[in-house]
């Protein structure tokens, strides 16, 4: 009988073994964990450097937290031979190795995911780098903020005034997306041809395809979008307006249906509709200062919940600009509970759930928690050399 304890491990029985720090490569891992695999993740004695980001939720870090339930934690030295060995141990019985390690390290160590795959057909690895394994930047380190500046993603966000970081790591999340989709897509793959592959993720690349928008309009247009900050550079009227109570709206025009219905039911000026400047969204665009008067104008003598209430009658799209404040206690959240060291805490949940069921995730781990069971599980004495004669 299916229940959401049932469709929440839907990878159970895959073993993930990940050498992985900060955030991409841990949240491709974890989000296999989330789907049931098995995950060890591999840290430094001292424990991943993530750990020590801040010390916000109870003391542990909001950016470990987040990234690594559900998976166990051994702490290895593999500058060491027999933790070496361990981990080779480990990978033999892998079905994906999952690595993030500064350029060339995984290599030195022994465990270039060419080499592991040549001993272990059906192995999938999964290397995460700054730039990707080739061209003229592929040993260079890279972090979010370097990346979001190297893509051009820094250009097109901010305002006139300035660039801007995008708030969150938005470089690691999309790498390690970008992984997770990988890996699935590998994994069946490999039901159909038994054979394991190789999938390669880098920060630039990741962010850079979600950089293909401005660029097809640079390329093919030589449009060079303008910092907008929350206006759409090529939709007008599209961003956010203080209303009368100081509190921010949000809304969006995407068509001239819409366009009429804000005029007539939202500012009560249809008039406005049949202005020559406002005819058509490209001349919106161009006349944006005239049209975001008229806007202000109205909205700054209502309060915005008045506004929304016009909004919703209009069928207009909108959004409120909310605080963190505003998000914690937002009415559409889905939380969870999951277990750290320092005890229990809510978090959102993850964005999709299945058939309507909140998944169960598991328990974050301490430095090591686990690694004396994982020795006694895979510490055989089989010699390093004679590692690659089968996968378990």
């Amino acid at each position: 009988m299916d229940d959401g304890m049932t469709r929440n491990r839907d990878l159970e029985g895959v073993l993930v073994i990940s050498v992985e720090q900060a955030v991409a490569a841990p949240y491709a891992s974890g989000r296999l964990a989330d789907a049931g695999a098995r995950v060890i993740k591999v840290e430094r004695p001292e424990g991943d450097f993530a750990r020590r980001y801040d010390s916000y939720v109870k003391g542990e870090s909001a950016y470990f937290v987040w990234l690594n339930r559900g998976k166990e934690s051994v702490a290895l030295d593999l500058k060491d031979e027999a933790d070496r060995a361990l981990l080779a141990h480990m990978v033999a019985r892998a079905d994906v190795f999952i690595q993030n390690l500064a350029p060339g390290v995984i290599d030195r160590l022994g465990f270039a995911p060419e080499a592991l795959r040549a001993r272990h057909p059906r192995l999938i690895t999964c290397s995460i780098s700054g730039y990707g394994d080739e061209g003229p930047y592929r040993n260079l380190k890279a972090y979010d903020l370097l990346v979001q500046a190297e893509t051009g993603l820094s250009s097109v966000t901010g305002n006139e005034a300035g660039m801007a970081r995008v708030g969150v790591s938005v470089c690691d999340i999309a790498a390690g997306m970008t992984a997770f989709q990988g890996i699935l897509q590998a994994l069946i793959g490999r039901e159909r041809t038994g054979q394991g592959r190789h999938v390669a993720v880098s920060l630039y690349h990741a962010l850079a395809d979600w950089m293909n928008v401005p660029y097809l309009q640079y390329v093919y247009g030589g449009h060079e979008p303008v910092r907008s900050g929350l206006n759409h550079p090529t939709i007008a009227p599209y961003g956010d307006y203080v209303c009368g109570d100081g509190r921010a709206v949000l809304f969006s025009i995407q068509n001239e249906t819409e366009w009429r219905a804000l005029c007539a039911e939202v500012l009560r000026r249809p008039e406005v509709a049949d202005d020559p400047r406002f005819a058509t969204n490209p001349q919106r665009v161009a006349n944006r200062s005239a049209l975001d008067a008229i806007i202000r104008q109205v909205f700054a003598a209502v309060p915005r919940e008045e506004i929304i209430t016009r909004m919703e009658a209009a069928r207009i799209a909108y959004g409120r600009v909310s605080t963190l404040n505003d998000l914690k206690e937002h009415p559409q959240n889905r939380y969870v509970q999951v277990e750290t060291p320092a005890g229990e805490i809510r978090m959102l949940a993850p964005g999709m759930i299945f058939d309507g069921e909140l998944p169960t995730l598991g328990r974050v781990p301490a430095v090591g928690e686990h690694t004396a069971a994982v020795r006694a599980e895979f510490g055989g004495a089989t010699p390093l050399s004679r590692l690659g004669e089968g996968q378990g």
